[in-house]
């Protein structure tokens, strides 16, 4: 792999960035900047911190902590879908939470694999 953009999970990361995002606008005018803006910037920090961390990536230690950051990001993502799947019923996609809980699994799948194996 030469490029944070050959990781499976950045790609899935940033599919569901490009899904949520629009979708998050959708939200109710008084959302947009409250649990709207928590769920676009989750989102979006989770592939910001798979590529941020490949590029550290000469340091397995900060390698490994930047994808830490990516797998709580996952978790916050769903948990902010989980309140507006709650709030607004069927405003997203119900696969959303699903893909993230997909994603967040491949995330810890290879962050173990990073400890065990990065050289």
């Amino acid at each position: 792999m030469s490029s944070y953009r050959d990781l499976d999970i950045y790609k899935i990361s940033l599919s569901l960035f490009y899904e949520v995002h629009p979708m998050s606008l959708k939200l109710p005018k008084h959302e947009l900047y409250e649990l709207g803006s928590q769920l676009r910037r989750s989102s979006d920090s989770i592939v910001t911190n798979i590529a941020e961390g490949y590029g550290r990536s000469a340091y397995k230690a900060e390698f490994v902590r930047f994808l830490t950051f990516s797998w709580a990001s996952c978790s916050e993502t769903i948990n902010h879908l989980e309140k507006i799947k709650h709030l607004y019923g069927n405003l997203f996609r119900d696969d959303f939470i699903q893909n993230y809980e997909i994603l967040s699994a491949k995330i810890y799948t290879f962050i173990k694999y990073v400890e065990n194996n990065w050289k």
